[in-house]
């Protein structure tokens, strides 16, 4: 992950609503949910999500594919696994025996499908 990509994905993270939005979508699995369920779970009008799903989209963190009239987000766990990797990777100058373990992009991609 680049440095850029990192500081887009942070940035769009570090809004309480957007934070707590993808917190929720992370915890539904890769099965994701409905704007419109999410909408009534966040409490949240329709043009508020938008926006912040919207946000959230841009900086790649979520996935939306279309089912029927209904817009199903997810969490993109490739690219937080990517975060992840990113804000650890030079933990404890390297040191294999301190900090997380986290798994790579490709072993969490394959366990969300």
């Amino acid at each position: 992950m680049e440095t850029n990509d990192a500081v887009t994905a942070l940035s769009a993270l570090a809004q309480e609503t957007r934070l707590q939005i993808f917190r929720w979508l992370v915890e539904r699995g890769p099965r994701g949910a409905p704007a419109g369920e999410i909408a009534d779970e966040m409490g949240l009008p329709g043009a508020t999500l938008s926006f912040h799903l919207s946000q959230l989209k841009q900086a790649g963190l979520l996935s939306c594919k279309r089912d029927g009239r209904s817009l199903i987000y997810s969490a993109n766990y490739p690219a937080m696994a990517d975060l992840m990797a990113y804000l650890t990777e030079n933990c404890c100058r390297g040191d294999d025996a301190c900090g997380p373990t986290l798994p790579d992009a490709a072993t969490v991609a394959a366990d969300a499908t």
